[in-house]
């Protein structure tokens, strides 16, 4: 076969074969040929220029909404009502330029609570809502 004998006993197949070696390389080749190209184009990107200047500090306190492990929800701290809280989001959404609102949920709240207190907010105007988490990793 491929180093058995041919003819004479003393002859020997000693030649390698270099055809899958070549072959390797070839198709290596061509995927670098096509490849490359596509490795060098550069996409044009405008980046936004990085000022040494501080942010401006924020000109009013957040509002901060805490929502009751039994429903409750506390304005800035007070207990409010339903209706007392879309009052207050109506009268802080007229405000410009509107202040940040700070939600944090007990964790043992149930969902229905933080979602119509959020569905409220939002309903209200208030365009700048953040979340408050607890250092548990809990909002």
């Amino acid at each position: 076969m491929g180093m058995g004998p041919i003819g004479d006993q003393s002859e020997y197949n000693t030649t390698i074969n270099v055809v899958p070696l070549v072959d390797v390389m070839l198709v290596l080749l061509i995927i670098f040929i096509i490849t490359l190209p596509v490795m060098t184009h550069a996409v044009k990107i405008d980046l936004p220029r990085a000022s040494a200047e501080p942010p401006p500090p924020p000109t009013e306190q957040p509002i901060s909404i805490e929502v009751q492990y039994d429903g409750s929800v506390l304005w800035n701290g007070t207990v409010t009502s339903p209706t007392d809280l879309r009052a207050y989001i109506k009268d802080a959404a007229s405000k410009d330029p509107q202040p940040e609102v700070h939600v944090s949920v007990d964790r043992r709240a149930k969902y229905d609570y933080a979602a119509s207190v959020l569905f409220a907010v939002q309903r209200g105007g208030l365009k700048k809502i953040g979340f408050v988490a607890d250092a548990n990793g809990a909002l």
